[in-house]
């Protein structure tokens, strides 16, 4: 399934909003996001989870710039080789992470710095926990949050130490962005970053299983 989730609007005439559009991929409800600079019609692939002939058709009629790779896990990257040899678009990924690609990666998304595609910008927040090497991206109004958030909880982790780890991920780098902020997730439905922080605040003021970890929800 394709979609086109945004389309640019000029109510602030100094931001420069991205188009959106989603496929939703299989096996596991993978989301492929293209986000859109409307002045120069260059784009941004995240994630190339499976489905290429799907990607490119998302993606068609824009010049593709960089494929960036979330983190690790296969189910994020298996269409990575064909779609870039399709668009010959830089290869992205956080340095940590880049081992398990099966192609090299061409550019580095270094915490705190600037992805620039066409007019856009997007700040690359470095999240561990989810895996050492997880990211997101925000640009005004848009966080892409990979596997770090999902509605209603963190993605899966592999110990209580991880599950702590991505818990403070996601309050130093996401909790301070603006509460309206639409939160794009790996897999499955979206969510509005305000609502995230109401509920993470009332997980984190309940009592914990010190060995909890997993698929952690937040309510």
């Amino acid at each position: 399934m394709t979609e086109i989730l945004t389309q640019p609007h000029r109510e602030e005439p100094t931001v420069i909003e991205p188009e959106v559009r989603r496929a939703l991929l299989p096996p596991f409800n993978n989301n492929c996001f293209v986000l859109v600079c409307p002045e120069s019609n260059e784009s941004v692939i995240i994630d190339a989870p499976s489905s290429p002939e799907a990607i490119l058709e998302l993606a068609a009629g824009t010049t593709v710039r960089y494929v960036v790779i979330t983190h690790r896990h296969g189910d994020h990257w298996g269409a990575l080789e064909a779609v870039k040899g399709a668009t010959g678009a830089t290869v992205a990924v956080h340095p940590v992470d880049a081992h398990a690609l099966p192609v090299p990666m061409e550019y580095a998304l270094n915490d705190g710095e600037d992805l620039a595609v066409g007019s856009l910008r997007f700040r690359i927040l470095h999240t561990p926990g989810h895996t050492e090497g997880c990211v997101c991206l925000y640009t005004p109004g848009h966080l892409i949050s990979g596997d770090t958030l999902f509605p209603n909880g963190p993605g899966r982790t592999m110990s209580p130490g991880d599950l702590d780890q991505v818990i403070e991920s996601i309050h130093a780098k996401l909790i301070p962005l603006p509460d309206a902020t639409a939160v794009y997730p790996g897999h499955g439905d979206f969510t509005i970053l305000g609502r995230e922080k109401t509920r993470l605040a009332q997980f984190l003021a309940s009592p914990r299983d010190p060995a909890l970890c997993g698929d952690v929800t937040w309510t």
